[in-house]
């Protein structure tokens, strides 16, 4: 193999990409148990992909929102989420939380996002939308270092 030719992690290592996966469709569950729509999760997805940047994420994860019902409208906003109405109370503090655990910025902002999260989400969402967050997180970072292609739609 040469210097320039990517090196695909889960390949590499097949039984770690295995446990990772395992780990992301217990989140997933977890998600789903705690009331979590998957419409929400996939939102959730995409909005941690975009902060990261990892073009293999958002591709899997704009298609499946799109699957699970998400708007057009709602996914072209989603970076400026602040500043539209479309998003409800709990959609707002579920993103707050992740950008905060993705960003990982000074404490008092750490800690109004958690307080924010904290009086919109009961306990079980907050864990397991703190999860989605550290393993999407995760799987961005494999993506990222392996440099999965992002494959042209067929016409």
């Amino acid at each position: 193999m040469s210097v320039t030719e990517h090196l695909y992690l889960d390949k590499q290592h097949p039984d770690l990409w295995k446990a990772i996966s395992g780990l992301g469709l217990k989140v997933q569950e977890a998600a789903e148990n705690a009331g979590i729509g998957r419409s929400l999760l996939e939102l959730l997805n995409v909005r941690i992909s975009q902060i990261n940047g990892c073009a293999y994420c958002l591709d899997l994860h704009v298609r499946r929102a799109s699957e699970a019902g998400e708007s057009p409208q709602r996914l072209a906003v989603l970076p400026a989420w602040r500043e539209t109405a479309l998003f409800t109370e709990k959609e707002r503090a579920a993103l707050a939380l992740v950008e905060s655990i993705t960003e990982l910025p000074e404490q008092q902002a750490r800690d109004h996002a958690e307080a924010l999260a904290r009086e919109c989400l009961t306990a079980e969402e907050f864990s397991a939308v703190s999860w989605l967050a550290v393993t999407m997180n995760a799987f961005n970072r494999v993506s990222i270092t392996s440099h999965h292609p992002v494959r042209r739609d067929r016409p």
